[in-house]
């Protein structure tokens, strides 16, 4: 069982930054492949933000493309994501995920608000 810890949300005006972590309870580099931040807004559906893989390949949905950055620190279990410029269109609920090695399975964080005012 893996458990996702995801902080760092919260309610900024538009132009502004945040940056969400995801913190990891097990040891990132052995056990998870790729890892991401997936987001869902109020009658949406969730949708891929920002996936990193183990050895540091990142693909953004087009919309954050430029503005946001996905990284992670295998050393302290946690991924991240830098959000610069936010938009009141960026307003969410964001979940980390995490994909383990060899088909082991899949985790999902709980979630953290984001909210960008105009």
């Amino acid at each position: 069982q893996v458990q996702l810890v995801e902080s760092g949300g919260g309610l900024v005006q538009a132009g502004g930054s945040l940056r969400l972590s995801c913190s990891a309870s097990v040891d990132m580099f052995t056990v998870i492949n790729r890892m991401g931040w997936y987001r869902q807004a109020p009658g949406k559906q969730r949708e891929l933000v920002a996936v990193i893989t183990r050895a540091g390949n990142t693909n953004y949905v087009d919309s954050v493309e430029g503005r946001f950055t996905i990284s992670r620190d295998n050393a302290k279990n946690t991924l991240y994501l830098q959000m610069n410029g936010l938009k009141p269109d960026d307003t969410a609920v964001y979940y980390c995920y995490a994909d383990l090695f060899y088909g082991a399975g899949n985790f999902w964080g709980q979630g953290t608000q984001v909210t960008v005012s105009a």
